[in-house]
Formats: C-alpha cells, sequence, structure tokens
C-alpha cells in the first residue's frame, strides 16, 4: 500500500510517498520540501504537495514531528505551525494515520535501514546486532536519545527517552573548565547543553578563554561552518571537543541502557562524519575504566541515510499497519 510519509520541523516540512508492506518500506519516492514560513500549516502544505503529483494522494500518513506528540496542540519552536492531533484526519482526509516525534522516526530508520546507510566509527567493524538494545543518539538542535529494542523474529519497539537532559560530567581537566564556563549562563548544564548544536557557541568561548585565542564571530552555524572547513582554530577545536563529549555521552547511554550496539543520528552527526571517525570520539566511547573491555565489543555506527525522518515515519507506520 502507498502512505504518504510527512517530517516536520521548525523550518522545513518534507513529504513524500512511500510504498509498504509486510512491516517495511519497500520504496520511497523523491521528497518535496516546504519552507514552514511560507505555508500557513500542515493542511495547507498537503494540498501544496498533492498538485505536485500526478495523482490524489493516499488515504493514510504518517507524520513525524519535532517534539512532544501527546498534547492537545503542538507548537513549533522556529514557525508559527500548530498541529492539533484530534483533528489530523479531518484535516489531511485520511482514513488512518500515525503520528510520532521525529526522533522516534529516526530510531525505526535505524531498524529498517540496509546496511550500506551505516558507517563504522568505533569498536568491532560488523553489523548492528539484530538482538538485545541498540542506544541511538542524534545531536542537533537538542540532543535527541531512543533504544531500539529487539524483540525476536525481526521485530522491535522504539523507546523514545529525554537521555540528553541527563548532567554533563566532565571527563578532564578541559571539560571541567568548559563545565565552569557553561555555569555561569546556565545554572545546570545538561549533557545536550554541551552536545548539540548551538553547544559549539559555548565551547568555543571556553576554549578561546583557557588558551588566550581570539573568539571566532558568528553564531552557531557560522562556527560549525568555519570548523568544518578549517578556517579557525578555536571553531576546529571546539569542534574536536565536541565529538569527545558526543561519543563520551554515546557510551554513557549504551551503560545506563544496556546496550549491544549503538548509532549516532541527526543532521549535524552527519556533517561531522570525518571529524566522528578520527580517534577521539572513539577514544571517549570506551573510556569507561573497569568497563572498558565491554565498551570495546559494542559496534558503533552513523546512519547515513539521506531522509531518516521521512523513511523512519514510514516505517512506523509498516509497523503498525501492515507488520510482517
Amino acid at each position: 500500500m502507498k502512505i504518504v510519509t510527512i517530517d516536520v520541523g521548525g523550518t522545513n516540512a518534507r513529504f513524500a510517498i512511500a510504498e509498504i508492506g509486510e512491516g517495511h518500506v519497500r520504496h520511497m519516492g523523491e521528497p518535496t520540501t516546504f519552507a514552514t514560513g511560507g505555508v500557513s500549516g500542515l493542511a495547507a502544505a498537503w494540498k501544496r504537495f498533492e498538485k505536485t503529483q500526478p495523482e490524489a494522494l493516499p488515504r493514510a500518513a504518517s507524520i513525524a514531528v519535532a517534539g512532544p506528540v501527546n498534547e492537545d496542540e503542538i507548537r513549533f519552536t522556529n514557525s508559527h505551525w500548530v498541529i492539533k492531533p484530534a483533528e489530523l484526519a479531518d484535516e489531511l482526509g485520511v482514513d488512518s494515520h500515525v503520528l510520532i516525534n521525529d526522533f522516534e522516526a529516526v530510531g525505526h530508520a535505524v531498524a529498517r535501514a540496509k546496511p550500506e546507510y551505516f558507517v563504522h566509527l568505533a569498536g568491532p567493524d560488523e553489523a548492528l546486532p539484530d538482538h538485545g538494545v541498540t542506544s541511538i543518539a542524534g545531536p542537533g538542535t537538542g540532543l535527541g536519545v531512543a533504544q531500539l529494542i529487539h524483540t525476536g523474529n525481526g521485530g522491535y519497539r522504539v523507546q523514545p527517552t529525554e537521555g540528553g537532559h541527563i548532567g554533563f560530567a566532565p571527563e578532564d581537566r578541559v571539560e571541567e573548565q568548559l563545565l565552569d564556563h557553561v555555569r555561569g549562563v546556565f545554572p545546570r548544564v545538561s549533557v545536550e547543553r554541551m552536545c548539540s548544536g548551538p553547544a559549539i557557541v559555548q565551547i568555543a568561548e571556553a576554549i578561546a578563554h583557557i588558551e588566550n585565542l581570539p573568539m571566532p564571530s558568528g553564531d552557531d552555524r557560522e562556527l560549525w561552518l568555519s570548523a568544518l572547513t578549517g578556517s579557525d582554530e578555536v571553531a576546529v577545536k571546539a569542534c574536536e571537543r565536541f565529538c569527545m563529549i558526543l561519543g563520551a555521552a554515546a557510551g554513557d547511554f549504551a551503560l545506563a541502557h544496556g546496550a549491544n550496539g549503538v548509532v549516532i543520528a541527526g543532521g549535524l552527526g552527519l556533517r561531522l562524519k570525518d571529524t566522528l571517525t578520527k580517534p577521539g570520539f572513539a577514544e571517549r566511547f570506551v573510556y569507561k575504566g573497569r568497563f572498558r573491555g565491554l565498551m570495546q565489543k559494542i559496534p558503533v555506527k552513523l546512519i547515513t541515510h539521506p531522509q531518516p525522518g521521512l523513511f523512519g515515519a514510514a516505517a512506523a507506520y509498516a509497523q503498525t499497519h501492515a507488520p510482517g
């Protein structure tokens, strides 16, 4: 069967037609992207998407949104869109739909993506286990964390968490100074404060102060650009430190979840591929004292699927309405 799969963030909403069956996404068409600022809401975007298609849209949809889905209204930080879950079916004219959090959709993408969409980062260079628990961490605007729990015979479930809000634990003297610096801005410092897109500003400011270097100008996007192009020394050092912190956090999540596999996800994670494959991330992942040997046995991957939100939303619908 065919469905409309949708991934709604604060800046963009992406639509595609997916064909599903027997618990899998058999095919997903090319996505169409709308800037949320230029469309009045989800129903209007749905109608615009329909105009791009050669035939009427399927009467089934799976929608991933950047926010909690158990509220009467879903409001987005960076846009005027408001989604009322109870009214979705009528607004879109669908007979069935699934509404999930965007990082839960990423969990479904991890469960169903083919092996070629994973890049090795740490641990044994082997496929992710098809049993036990896979921890998923995705740095972006925040830090998404989820568990992929394999239930046997190819089944699974995704457990979203708020793991990004656990307290940040420095691993060396530099990070102790980083923590002191960030505490001047945020009295409580979570892992997310140190391991999300905006975090590079605080990390760069602290490194510039510690090493008596000039602080580069610009917001977090400009600093990431400087880091990834190598055009600024402080930005590059901040990026390297960010990847070390992400490695330590991913290891902590694996220990807390009892995981035997770990996946790094998110648009920022994908942009950092070349830095994450350097030693800093892997060394911090296994730096767990008496449990170093255990950590060295866990494969750690980066998911490189170009549209994990859309693909994962479709996979979530397949699991619910077209199980194998």
